[in-house]
Order: structure tokens, then sequence, then C-alpha cells
């Protein structure tokens, strides 16, 4: 029976193939080759097929449970087995990419990406994951009340990269705003001071058009996360491969495109509204009184964008950091420990005393 998952391996030495966005290439860990996507691409073509098939039968497949027998397991997870050391994988399941725990092969399952569900775009990762390390170094440089535990090096390491779905919406937003604007002008008229105020009413209308507002289709992913760490340079987009996923993890999108329509829309509404204020001038003060904004709905596009994620719980509490793979572009909150803060102040407490002290005795 074929299985549904698959190894990227170097043809050289069949050892594990990941991409490297430096290069734009896949490289061997262990014989350092490099080949160019599509040259993986074809070469896997049959191997992505004959999975993605296997996937798709009904039948119980080579590697996956029988979850009507298997109770005690999460509905929502999936085993696959690997095909290199036939180690069981046991994943998400909108989880597309993924690398084996034990031969630590990078491991596809094209099922995820067939038919209607198959992105139509893929960007690259541009960023290695030693320039997302030295970012987040960067980030915790200098915060003297950060946890150890943020700052240490093995914990740095556990920084992932992700490919995160994301719907693109085309749209067309035509808007109809009316303002109320005010001049104010001061001046002296004999003994007086005279203050006289022009009011006015402004309206704008028209049509803005937008490409591929982006919306990211898993739940997982918190929006106010991904909105920060765009915009994502859309030139470098390249029709979906799955030869870009070999070293990085990958998700399905579990939210669909019209479950993220609404945010693509209040968005453009905002984006229109933004417009139109801007081409305001000539008044000291404008103030929005009424508007009405139709979106209309075009073209929607499915990508997997690139994300450096890590992931840490502090003090029952998850800290969760996001980096833009393509820009560098970096979103995180960071938490304060106690200990180090009181001992901080005592610190400076101290060391006020000290130099009051001093100056007491100096001065007499």
């Amino acid at each position: 029976m074929p299985s549904n998952v698959t190894n990227y391996q170097c043809p050289a030495c069949t050892g594990p193939l990941h991409f490297v966005g430096e290069s734009g290439k896949l490289e061997c860990d262990y014989c350092g080759s490099t080949y160019t996507v599509e040259y993986i691409e074809s070469l896997f073509k049959e191997k992505n097929d004959s999975a993605a098939q296997a996937q798709q039968n009904k039948t119980e497949l080579e590697g996956e449970w029988d979850f009507a027998t298997h109770t005690d397991w999460d509905a929502n997870m999936k085993a696959y087995s690997c095909p290199s050391c036939g180690a069981e994988l046991i994943c998400d399941e909108t989880t597309a990419a993924t690398s084996c725990p034990y031969c630590g092969n990078p491991t596809v399952i094209p099922g995820q990406f067939t038919g209607g569900i198959k992105p139509d775009y893929i960007l690259p990762f541009k960023l290695s994951k030693d320039k997302a390390i030295d970012a987040l170094k960067q980030h915790y440089k200098g915060k003297k009340l950060l946890p150890r535990v943020f700052s240490e090096q093995n914990h740095l390491e556990e920084i992932k990269g992700i490919y995160v779905p994301f719907w693109l919406y085309d749209a067309t937003g035509e808007g109809d705003v009316q303002y109320t604007a005010q001049n104010v002008r001061t001046f002296r008229r004999g003994d007086y001071e005279i203050t006289e105020t022009d009011h006015y009413r402004v309206r704008r209308a028209g049509s803005v058009r937008f490409e591929r507002i982006p919306a990211d289709g898993s739940s997982k992913m918190p929006d106010e996360y991904m909105d920060s760490i765009e915009p994502f340079d859309y030139s470098e987009l390249k029709p979906f491969s799955p030869a870009y996923l070999p070293g990085y993890l990958a998700d399905k999108y579990d939210l669909d495109k019209d479950q993220c329509a609404d945010r693509a829309d209040r968005r453009a509404t905002a984006s229109v509204l933004d417009v139109m204020r801007h081409t305001i001038s000539g008044y000291e003060m404008v103030n929005e009184v009424h508007h009405d904004v139709n979106i209309k709905r075009g073209k929607i596009g499915y990508a997997l964008m690139p994300v450096w994620l890590l992931t840490t719980r502090w003090n029952d509490n998850v800290y969760l950091f996001a980096m833009n793979g393509q820009t560098g572009k970096m979103v995180g909150n960071l938490p304060v420990d106690k200990g180090k803060r009181w001992r901080y102040f005592f610190g400076v407490f101290a060391g006020a005393a000290v130099v009051l002290n001093l100056l007491v005795n100096f001065f007499g």
C-alpha cells in the first residue's frame, strides 16, 4: 500500500533536504549538494501524487490510526508512518509539513494540498533560523528584568519556521463620507481680541481598488500578531510547490475563505476611510459625521506565508514571538521577573542611600 507521506531526500546520498532562503535552493544536510526547486519538484512529483492519492483513499491507510477503535486519541490528531524509519508521526489534523523526531527527515503530507485546498502561491522563507535567533537576541538586549529562560541559548533554539495559511482578497471599496471642518482665526481690533470661527461641510466620494488583502486562515495564530508582522512583499510570491516546504512546518487552513472575509472587509473599509480623510487639507479641525462604505469582493487567492515563531510559558502565562520570515519584522510581549524587579529596586535604593550618606558626611 502506498505511503501518504513523502520524505524529501538527497538524490546523491539520501540525506534530508531542506529549503534555504538565502540561496533559494534545497540543500542536503549531509553531503552539501544543492538542487533547484524545479528539479526536486519534478523528481518527487510521482511520489507526491501517489501520497496524495493514498491520503484521499477512504479505506484505512498505512500508518494512520483507526480512530473508531482508538478512542483515547484526540480526534483532531492523526498519525502517519515515516517512510524512512517507520516511526509514528503524531500530527494535528491541519499539519501539512513537519519532520520525523527520530530520523530528522523533513516530511510532507501532499494530501493536505490537493483539489480545492491546494494553495495558489507560496512565499518562500528568506531569513534563516540563525538570523531569527539574532533578531530575538536584539529584542531581548538590555531588558534587565527579563526572566533568564527567555535569553538562554537553548531556549532560543526552540524557534520554529512555519508556513502559515493566508487568504488573499481582491476588492473594490466605494465610499461616501461627510465631515464637518473648522478654521479658527484670532485677531485684535482696538481693545478687543476677537476669535472668528468658520464652519464648513466637506464631502468626499470615490472608490479604492485593493489587491491581495491578507487574512490568516489558521485559528491557532493570533490575528493581531499576523497583522502586526505585515507587510509581505508579494513580488516574491511563487506558484505553490511542496518542494519549498522541507525543513519547515506547514499548516493548511482551518478557517475557510468565507470565515475570514469579514476581516478583509473591515480592513478595506478602514483603508477607504483613511484614504478619504487624507484627501482633505486646508482646515484646522476635521471631524467625520457620517460614512457609507460598500465593499465589493473580487478574486480570492490562497497562499502560505513564512513566519518564525517562539512560544514560551512563564508563570502559567503563554508568551508568543512572531517574526516575518521574509522581512524580519517582529512582534512579541515580554514578561517581568518580579524577583529581579525587587532586587533591582533595592539595589538602586541602596546605591542612592550610600551616595546620600557620603554627601551628608562631606558637607557636614
